[in-house]
């Protein structure tokens, strides 16, 4: 493995934005401005009753990760699948590097390094 391998954890309050190696990991937490994840519509309105994600938040998380050659994607809910097309959009040599997008609850950093040394590992014996 080298440092090109960068993992995102995502949802709608915080990334986890992770690179590592066979020795050694670096690690920044970027929070999203806005606080409320929730909206309250009256019954039969069309929509999910969910804010979309704020833009700024999304740009500085593909930011975070723009030197990686090969990035994982991880989160509980939607905000990956939002990241992955704000990418597609906004910058398509990034959204070309994500490698693998996983559906994955609340783990610890500690939880979050273990399964991307997983990922990429297959991902490395692949190539």
């Amino acid at each position: 493995m080298s440092l090109n391998h960068a993992v995102i954890w995502i949802d709608h309050q915080e990334a986890h934005v992770m690179f590592l190696s066979e020795q050694a990991s670096e690690a920044e937490v970027i929070r999203s401005k806005t606080t409320h994840s929730h909206l309250h519509h009256k019954g039969g309105e069309v929509g999910s009753g969910k804010l979309a994600l704020d833009s700024k938040y999304l740009h500085s998380v593909i930011n975070a990760v723009n030197e990686s050659k090969e990035i994982l994607i991880l989160g509980p809910g939607s905000a990956k699948l939002e990241l992955i097309k704000h990418a597609h959009k906004h910058d398509a040599k990034i959204a070309e590097n994500i490698v693998g997008v996983e559906t994955v609850d609340h783990p610890s950093d500690k939880e979050i390094l273990a399964y991307a040394r997983k990922f990429f590992y297959k991902v490395d014996q692949m190539l």
